[in-house]
């Protein structure tokens, strides 16, 4: 049976995983009032959490043995598979009930094993990946993709709108993942448009902000146009999504795309390009 809400007075929400975009994320949570349990393999990052009431574990099954809803945030599928499958791991040390919510871009098939194994132990496994960047983190307005049970994802929800504005269910375990790949191949080609764009409005002799001004509301209007070529103009260069996340998340998308045997030429050049 699917608890209804699991952000109840007795909720106890651990967070793994607080770099550029975790960090916003658990903290949205925090400032609710939730007591929220924190690790990540860099203490350091951290630090600002504890400070402001987030208690730090030391370790991945510390976490898991005290959270009844667990959210993950880290870097590559390896991580992620240690994380939920490792010895040490939430599997294998989380009570019976808990919510498990990966919300890095992995693998689908990794998202409907992890499923599979949390099932076995009477556990709920979301698979969620985000789109937004850091911007989108800091004001709790994400998309999330969401997979696995929809009964999970509603008792889930109210947490998810913690974090995020654009909250959709989209079917069983390692859908939300798939629906992420479909976001990275558009992302991947329309950065590479915008990149070039911005500099042709420079040699052109053009003032790039003033071009933005008319292109960025019409037809080649879009969020990396609106968000990323500002910065660009700038010079700007904090990171708000490492670009070897993104070779990571291309690189996944290339493989399941060529398992449904599919040709991504677009996305196989913006790979190359970002990989020089």
């Amino acid at each position: 049976m699917v608890h209804t809400n699991v952000l109840n007075e007795n909720a106890v929400v651990g967070f793994i995983g607080t770099g550029v975009m975790g960090k916003s994320m658990a903290g949205h949570i925090l400032s609710k009032g939730y007591k929220v349990l924190v690790y990540t393999r860099t203490k350091e990052k951290a630090e600002d959490l504890v400070e402001q009431g987030a208690v730090w574990k030391q370790s991945v099954a510390d976490v898991a043995r005290e959270a009844n809803v667990v959210i993950t945030m880290v870097g590559y599928p390896y991580d992620v598979e240690e994380v939920y499958l490792g010895a040490n791991g939430l599997v294998a040390n989380a009570n019976e009930g808990t919510f498990l919510i990966d919300m890095t871009t992995s693998t689908p098939s990794l998202a409907i094993k992890i499923y599979e194994e949390a099932k076995q132990k009477g556990m709920y496994s979301l698979d969620a990946p985000v789109s937004g960047g850091d911007v989108g983190a800091k004001e709790a307005r994400l998309a999330i993709m969401v997979g696995g049970d929809e009964k999970a994802f509603e008792a889930c929800k109210p947490l998810f709108e913690l974090m995020g504005q654009n909250i959709v269910y989209q079917g069983p375990a390692g859908s939300g993942q798939h629906t992420k790949m479909c976001n990275q191949i558009a992302i991947a080609s329309n950065m590479i448009g915008v990149s070039e764009a911005m500099v042709y409005a420079k040699k052109s002799g053009l003032d790039p902000e003033t071009v933005l001004k008319s292109i960025s509301t019409g037809a080649a209007g879009s969020w990396s146009l609106s968000n990323l070529a500002p910065r660009m103009i700038a010079g700007n260069f904090e990171p708000g999504f490492y670009i070897k996340h993104f070779i990571k998340d291309m690189g996944i998308a290339l493989e399941e795309a060529k398992e449904m045997g599919m040709e991504t030429p677009g996305l196989e050049l913006a790979k190359k390009c970002m990989m020089n």
